[in-house]
């Protein structure tokens, strides 16, 4: 049996708090919360991202210690970096948000593992290379990563999951687990997402 995951649900009105939450109470393990806190999955529904929206996740994340998912209308380019620096674990866009999708989401969030739309990741990573690109007085990045620990994060940054990472560079998968644990915890990262954006804001992929 899986373990259950406490959830709690944010939105913008009652109406759209109440349809994730009628969503959610029927899915197996998962255990609806009325506050955050540690060991918690937030659950913030948005329509775009705004003041008042960044206000909410940066106190869900970082005053009451939940991870988040956050599910959007719409993201402008130049909120990507902050969204995935701001500790979101997994973005699910509004209209793919289905009972399955939303689960789906959590659970990868309670592992602490990322979890971004392909198109989302492509524009991630073409926002972070241009940024990159217009960087001046710079000679490389300030914090070193081992060349295993780049060969990583390009394969995380493609889609690919730990199983997949562990045959294309014969490594174990146990092994891949260690070299992201490693790094996350040396660099401060939260997770899969931040680990991706940092290598892309320094220019490792």
């Amino acid at each position: 049996m899986r373990e259950r995951i406490s959830v709690t649900v944010t939105a913008p009105d009652p109406l759209t708090r109440e349809g994730a939450v009628s969503q959610l109470r029927r899915q197996p393990g998962i255990e609806l919360r009325e506050e955050p806190g540690p060991g918690t999955v937030a659950l913030l529904i948005e329509d775009g991202l705004d003041d008042d929206a960044f206000a909410r996740l940066r106190r869900v994340v970082r005053s009451e210690g939940a991870r988040a998912v956050l599910v959007v209308g719409t993201i402008r380019e130049s909120d990507l970096l902050d969204v995935i620096e701001g500790g979101v674990s997994a973005v699910v866009w509004r209209r793919e948000a289905t009972g399955h999708r939303l689960v789906q989401a959590l659970r990868v969030a309670a592992r602490g593992d990322g979890d971004l739309p392909a198109d989302l990741l492509g524009r991630l990573i073409s926002q972070v290379g241009t940024l990159h690109r217009g960087t001046t007085g710079t000679t490389g990045p300030v914090l070193g990563l081992a060349p295993r620990e780049a060969d990583v994060l390009r394969l995380v940054a493609d889609g690919f999951d730990t199983g997949e990472i562990a045959g294309k560079l014969s490594y174990s998968e146990r092994t891949v687990k260690n070299v992201m644990h490693g790094l996350t915890t040396r660099l401060h990262l939260r997770n899969r997402a931040h680990a991706v954006a940092y290598a892309l804001r320094q220019g490792y992929i």
